[in-house]
Formats: C-alpha cells, structure tokens, sequence
C-alpha cells in the first residue's frame, strides 16, 4: 500500500497577521469552543484530501507556473457555519479577482491529478475555533492579509492534536511594469 499525506493549499499568514489573529480568541469570550492554535491559523484555497507521493510530486510540478498577481483579503467579519460547527473569519467585500484566479488553477491542476475538489465557489475564510454553538455578539477589528505567496500544506496527526506543516510555498508573481 502506498503512503498518503493529507493536502491543502492554503495562504499562510505572515507573523504580524498571525499576532492579529491569535489575538481573537481573546477578544472574543466564548466557551466550549475549541480554538484553532495560532501556529495552524491559515486561509485554505484548494483542499486535496489524501495524496499519494508520485500525485504529489505531479502537482507541485503543474502548480510551479502559477503567474497570479499579489492581492489583499480583508477579513472583517465573525461567521458561524452550523453544519461543521466552526467559527471563522469572513470577508464582506468581494473576493479580489487575484484570489478567485489563484483557486481556480489550483483547482485545475489538482483535477489534472485526478482528485475531486470542492466545487463550491470559493469563499475566502480563516477558521478560528471548531465545537462552536452560535455566533458570538462582537465586533472585530479588520485584519488585512496581504497575500504574497501559497503554500502546500500537510495535515499531520500528533498526540496532542492535528499540526499543519507547510511542504512547500511559491510566491506571487508581482506584475513587471512596461518598458518605456
């Protein structure tokens, strides 16, 4: 039986967004949740699932020449999705078009794998805490990410929890200004 790893590609907050996040569950007094630890805090664009080593050399390779511009999330909104029970950071604003780019060809290239992917369009979210019951009545500062590179990140299973560890990241592709 061949190995598998469970994969994600996901943007992966710099230290200062890290901090800002982190500092939520904070502000935020609710209980019976269980929080997402800081070091597992991150934006998913495109989940795998179970991936054996050759698909995943395969798609590191098909996801190398990704050419999408840098592009800012504003997260500025409390979410409370009942069917998985988590909360999450959401954004009001429409998803900038960079983002939509960027998930659509990580969609593509995991397809061109032969995995299944969420069809559902994506929705940029930040998962804070699981177990949650309701939404919690607070407003929240705005956090704003500036996405500069994704990464591929594994799910691994520890003793004292679930740890993600990033395999892999590749940056975004800063459009080069027209020679005059």
């Amino acid at each position: 039986m061949t190995d598998t790893s469970r994969l994600f590609f996901a943007l992966w907050p710099d230290d200062e967004t890290r901090q800002a996040l982190a500092g939520l569950d904070q502000s935020i007094k609710a209980k019976g949740f269980k929080w997402v630890q800081p070091h597992n805090l991150h934006a998913t664009l495109v989940f795998l699932g179970q991936v054996d080593e050759d698909v995943s050399s395969l798609i590191k390779q098909l996801v190398a020449d990704i050419a999408v511009p840098p592009f800012e999330l504003t997260f500025d909104r409390l979410s409370y999705w009942s069917r998985p029970r988590v909360l999450c950071l959401t954004c009001r604003q429409p998803v900038p078009e960079a983002a939509v780019m960027l998930a659509a060809a990580l969609t593509e290239a995991a397809e061109n794998c032969g995995l299944q992917t969420d069809t559902r369009p994506y929705t940029p979210h930040i998962t804070l805490a699981r177990h949650a019951r309701y939404l919690p009545d607070v407003k929240i500062e705005p956090i704003i990410w500036h996405a500069e590179a994704f990464c591929l990140v594994e799910s691994c299973s520890e003793p004292g929890g679930v740890i993600y560890k990033v395999i892999q990241q590749w940056p975004l592709i800063k459009p080069t200004a027209n020679p005059v």
